[in-house]
């Protein structure tokens, strides 16, 4: 089957221009800057006048919650969640019950993934300060990454042992993907907070407990063994303008230290905390406004390498209460593209940009093969929007924990059409739920 996407504004590759795209069945078969000549009548043509066409957003830093915490997320439920959204694959984290800190644990969720994702989808191996030789196993074609949490308790998952971390940095096979944050500072601060308040903390003290200086001492750590090992490391949602310095400059496809920042770090500040509360309890913690205006500054020269959302769902209840029993997180996956078109629409991105960094970088740096850019012969894998406002409400949600932190705020642009792997699976406000995703390889 062939599909024509005529009259679309096409962004790729730094290029923004007027042109139809050709699919057949689940790849790319041609690019036309223009109008296609003759249409045959064999073909299914979609009219993407005054819409635009952007490859589907790659989104690294996922927690669809299954198996085992399925009460507030699940494979079938994000990923539909992400069609919605733009995101045509995502890369989930392993911390569920059991974690997902074994190869079979692994194959397991990747069966879960092959009969319920909607959309494109790969597993981070989870360390622990005794799985080195699970990791040196690991299959490096199927596997996005091993995934490090250095000082975010996290179970067994927490790696805070310098020892544990030395031979992870040497051995591992594939890209390290670390969370950083330093628990003894984060202990020390918390003590402090509740002599003051007991367990109801304020959530503005959120980011003094969980500090710059608790994230720094420990990214820092992660960069002296990535130098040291010449390991492949990639920092998850920095939050600070410090950690920047951390990572290595020049073409992303040369570095060996790279970095992610969160959409909820691009969009809020601290302020939000006296309005939301633990809404936007995240880990780590929204920062100051200067912090923000340098995360965006290091993306638009480029310091800076991908746009994810480190989406974590959780129910309202779990959210509600004193501060030290709030949970940390909050689902963000269906709309990480509509909130970057916002930034765009103020001034703060280009289209181009946004594109680089949740399509085109991802697909770079974690060496997804045929995906994340419009070439021909690549898959199929692309988002259509266009400019419509509407604002986000209870009833357009499509998360299983049934609320979002943007409740309530109008956005711009909307998602109007996704297609994976050639398939349309979503399509102005219906999901085709026959469509399934492929697991992502690697080169």
């Amino acid at each position: 089957m062939r599909i024509l996407l005529q009259g679309g504004t096409i962004i790729n590759e730094g290029r923004t221009f007027k042109g139809d795209l050709l699919i057949y069945n689940d790849r790319i078969e041609k690019i036309i800057e223009g109008e296609l000549n003759s249409v045959p009548g064999d073909i299914k043509v979609i009219d993407a006048t005054e819409k635009y066409i952007i490859p589907g957003v790659i989104d690294d830093q996922v927690h669809f919650r299954e198996p085992g915490l399925t009460h507030k997320g699940d494979i079938r439920e994000g990923s539909r969640a992400a069609a919605v959204g733009g995101v045509t694959s995502f890369m989930d984290m392993p911390n569920v019950k059991p974690p997902t800190v074994t190869n079979e644990l692994l194959r397991e969720k990747q069966q879960i993934a092959k009969e319920n994702s909607a959309v494109n989808y790969s597993f981070y191996l989870g360390a622990t300060v005794d799985n080195i030789d699970e990791i040196k196993k690991v299959d490096p074609h199927t596997t996005c990454g091993i995934k490090v949490f250095m000082g975010s308790s996290t179970g067994n998952m927490l790696v805070d042992s310098r020892e544990a971390l030395e031979k992870i940095f040497a051995e591992s096979p594939i890209l390290i993907a670390t969370h950083c944050e330093d628990s003894p500072t984060i202990d020390r601060n918390l003590e402090l907070y509740k002599q003051q308040y007991g367990e109801d903390i304020p959530p503005f003290c959120h980011p003094l407990i969980r500090s710059r200086e608790c994230c720094y001492t420990s990214s820092s750590l992660a960069a002296e063994l990535a130098r040291k090992h010449n390991s492949r490391l990639h920092i998850l949602h920095l939050s600070t303008k410090e950690e920047l310095e951390l990572l290595d400059q020049g073409p992303r496809t040369q570095k060996h230290i790279t970095g992610e920042v969160c959409v909820h770090h691009l969009w809020f500040n601290d302020q939000a905390y006296h309005t939301k509360g633990n809404l936007v309890k995240w880990n780590p913690a929204i920062k100051t406004e200067e912090d923000r205006q340098a995360l965006l500054q290091a993306l638009n020269d480029n310091r800076l390498d991908i746009i994810a959302t480190d989406h974590a769902p959780h129910l309202p209840e779990e959210k509600a209460g004193v501060y030290t029993k709030s949970a940390s997180g909050g689902p963000m996956v269906q709309h990480s593209l509509t909130v970057m078109l916002e930034l765009m629409e103020k001034g703060q991105i280009t289209l181009e940009n946004i594109v680089d960094k949740m399509c085109h970088a991802p697909a770079d740096i974690f060496h997804v093969e045929e995906r994340g850019y419009l070439r021909e012969g690549y898959k199929a894998d692309i988002a259509i929007f266009e400019k419509h406002p509407w604002t986000v409400k209870k009833e357009n949600l499509l998360y299983k924990c049934g609320w979002s932190p943007l409740e309530d705020m109008s956005f711009t642009y909307r998602v109007s059409m996704t297609l994976v792997n050639g398939q349309i699976v979503y399509d102005h406000g219906k999901i085709n739920d026959d469509v399934r995703g492929e697991m992502l390889t690697f080169y």
